[in-house]
């Protein structure tokens, strides 16, 4: 791999073209754990079986793998056996869920606390929670000492508010410093993942989110990220479900400017994608990523699709000052920091590392 190749993953992975004209001006994001707050939506109640308990846990500057290992081990029971829909940033306050199997012996999991964390709720369930098994996220996020002016910004939040913005991976997933793309490369390279599964997942996750990006990096470019092309996969909004979109009709547009349809790029392995224009489009941008893909394919890893445009609900803003506060709900696997790059450019003095 040449440095100019890597050069371009860093690009698209950590600094892709933004869509609504760049920041209006700068602020500091996560002064302190309380300034991301953050609270995963289900969408279903605990169903009273007995072969799990589901908990609702509060974790304050611990990632989701830390506290999940720490449930594993006050139930006797082996990290693996220990579900959650999903990974969360460790810089943030976040009440998130789990799943541990029903222990032997009986645990007063209602007031148990450990470090960094704190059960809020548990109830009999029947099944190990799997990654994604939610509906969205809640968000209020804190930004201080910004310096664009209210007015400006009020415009812009309005703006993605309606129009929403590019459905970007964050930097979260490509490591700290896109530690997770070295790894790729090394891959590519050498031909050999990782040997814990957890460390697989983060590089083959982390791959097809490169692929992923580029093909939305073009496509804000020529300006067809929040419109359908022929061809198009389109997907169901706040559903993983897809169809093909050979020919666009006026109410195929009208689902789009209700945000009930979104474009879609691809997340690289076997199956079908699109066609027309939007298969072009995506062989173009990914012919300068054929070994990757087809690395991708050998791992028996099935096509999928996200959607490109990511738009808000709830989207509330409140002032104090040069202090910013938003409120407002983001569905599975979507990133805040996708919606506040478009707004401002942040510095985040305590972010080290965060979940991907």
């Amino acid at each position: 791999m040449t440095v100019a190749e890597l050069d371009h993953w860093r690009a698209v992975a950590l600094a892709p073209p933004f869509a609504l004209g760049g920041p209006l001006g700068s602020g500091v994001l996560r002064a302190s754990a309380d300034d991301f707050v953050v609270d995963e939506q289900l969408g279903f109640e605990a169903d009273g079986g007995a072969a799990h308990v589901l908990l609702h846990v509060e974790k304050r500057e611990r990632d989701t793998l830390a506290v999940a290992g720490e449930l594993a081990r006050l139930a006797g029971v082996a990290a693996r056996d220990v579900g959650f829909a999903g990974l969360k940033d460790r810089v943030a306050v976040a009440r998130q869920w789990f799943t541990v199997p029903s222990p032997r012996t009986a645990l007063e999991w209602a007031t148990l606390e450990g470090r960094g964390f704190r059960v809020l709720a548990a109830a009999a369930h029947s099944r190990k929670l799997r990654r994604g098994a939610l509906t969205g996220n809640a968000f209020t996020l804190v930004l201080r000492e910004v310096t664009a002016s209210p007015a400006a910004l009020d415009a812009r939040l309005a703006m993605v508010a309606t129009a929403g913005v590019p459905n970007y991976f964050g930097p979260q997933r490509f490591g700290r410093d896109g530690s997770n793309l070295d790894a790729i490369a090394w891959w590519l390279a050498e031909g050999r993942l990782p040997r814990g599964r957890e460390g697989r997942a983060f590089v083959l996750s982390a791959a097809r989110s490169l692929l992923f990006n580029a093909v939305l990096a073009e496509r804000v470019v020529d300006g067809s990220w929040n419109r359908l092309l022929a061809g198009e996969c389109v997907n169901l909004a706040g559903r993983n479900s897809w169809f093909v979109a050979d020919a666009l009709d006026a109410a195929l547009e009208d689902r789009l400017e209700r945000h009930d349809i979104h474009p879609t790029g691809p997340l690289a392995g076997r199956g079908r994608g699109p066609g027309g224009d939007a298969a072009a489009l995506e062989g173009r941008v990914l012919a300068s990523f054929g070994a990757l893909c087809e690395r991708l394919e050998e791992q028996g890893l099935e096509a999928a699709r996200r959607a490109l445009r990511l738009v808000p609900s709830g989207l509330q803003v409140t002032w104090d000052g040069a202090t910013l506060t938003l409120r407002f709900g983001l569905p599975s696997g979507a990133y805040a920091t996708a919606l506040i790059r478009e707004v401002l450019a942040t510095a985040q003095p305590l972010l080290e590392s965060d979940d991907a």
